[in-house]
């Protein structure tokens, strides 16, 4: 089982940053993939970035040039500094880890959410 703690979520104003991470009870080097993913009132859960064991990352279009995703593998972290954010960017903010087992069966973990909240 893995576990996943979020934070850094809170009230910013439009153009500013914050930095959101993500904390993994299990070495993160065990995980294929890490992700953020956001869901905003009345809307589907959509991801915002991603990146692989191996450093890969993926971004959703709308984020390009504005968020970046890192890990600290000695911390078992994995953050999404972001910035120039909109009200748009308002959301609850959900961390993801992806794995398999030895017979590459595919397990997701997610995150409790952390409240971003972005004012015009």
């Amino acid at each position: 089982q893995v576990q996943l703690v979020e934070s850094g979520g809170d009230l910013v104003q439009a153009g500013g940053s914050l930095r959101l991470s993500c904390a993994a009870s299990v070495s993160i080097v065990s995980l294929n993939v890490m992700g953020w993913y956001r869901q905003a009132p009345g809307k589907q859960r959509e991801l915002v970035a991603s990146i692989t064991s191996g450093g890969h990352t993926n971004f959703a279009a709308f984020v390009k040039g504005r968020f970046t995703i890192s890990r600290d593998n000695a911390k078992n972290t994995v953050y999404l500094q972001m910035n120039s954010l909109k009200p748009e960017d308002t959301a609850v903010y959900y961390c993801k880890a992806s794995r398999s087992d030895v017979a590459r069966r595919p397990y997701d973990y997610w995150g409790q959410g952390t409240q971003v909240t972005v004012s015009s």
